[in-house]
């Protein structure tokens, strides 16, 4: 696969790490002269030192037989100029970072996949980490909806039965699904079914359409976030 990675900034540089270990043909567009030198010494690819909003640099760059750009500027105008350029020059896969998320629906409507500003998605994990310690790991997908991991605990109502059991019994919503499970004594992760019975330390990756809410963890047995709530005097 042959990659134009625009930037060599806090995301550029573990992307390009990462698109060069993996054996990628790669390209870096990096307007500071002393980036690009740090760049070309250190990774295995070609990069060009020039103005990434021109044509010709793209020209340059190979987008005539790229596969993909991504552009991972600090400047969603930026960011956003390029991706329109390599429109023009029919570049198949454009990815770019969006800082300000009044932003994202510009991006998404010339046809560009986006990720929202990573800073931010870090700040978010981490308040989380704080906010529902009883989740593992979780994913946004829209505006509510999350993917998340949570563990089984011992008093969790879910536990000992059977997907279709705990459907039957409320537990489960039309809006949540268990869609992995993994388990100590297995290697790789159980594919749910409706008979597959859900024990006590179980890791399962969840779906719900209301994001990881206190109604939805508490199936799982992790009461902290009613716990949090009645001590800031809300009460649930």
């Amino acid at each position: 696969m042959y990659i134009i990675i625009v930037g060599a900034g806090d995301i550029g540089s573990p992307l390009i790490e990462i698109a060069t270990n993996a054996g990628y043909e790669v390209v870096v567009i990096e307007k500071h002269a002393g980036r690009a030198d740090e760049v070309a010494g250190e990774y295995d690819c070609m990069v060009l030192n020039a103005d990434v909003t021109s044509k010709e640099t793209l020209n340059d760059a190979g987008a005539d037989r790229a596969d993909a750009i991504i552009t991972t500027t600090d400047q969603d105008a930026t960011n956003v100029m390029v991706s329109l350029l390599a429109q023009e020059l029919d570049i198949p896969s454009i990815v770019s970072v969006v800082h300000n998320p009044e932003h994202m629906n510009l991006f998404r409507q010339i046809g560009v996949n986006t990720m929202e500003n990573p800073q931010r998605l870090i700040a978010e994990s981490l308040f989380r980490s704080v906010e529902r310690p009883s989740i593992v790991d979780y994913m946004r997908v829209g505006d509510v909806a999350e993917v998340f991991e949570i563990t089984v605990a011992e008093d969790a109502p879910i536990a000992g039965l059977t997907l279709s059991e705990a459907d039957q019994q409320g537990l489960l919503d039309e809006d949540t699904l268990v869609v992995a499970i993994e388990r100590d004594e297995t290697e790789a992760p159980i594919t749910p079914r409706g008979d597959t019975r859900i024990e006590q330390g179980d890791l399962l990756t969840v779906y719900s359409g209301q994001g990881a809410t206190p109604d939805v963890t508490d199936v799982f047995g992790h009461y902290e976030d009613h716990e949090q709530d009645s001590s800031n005097g809300i009460g649930l």
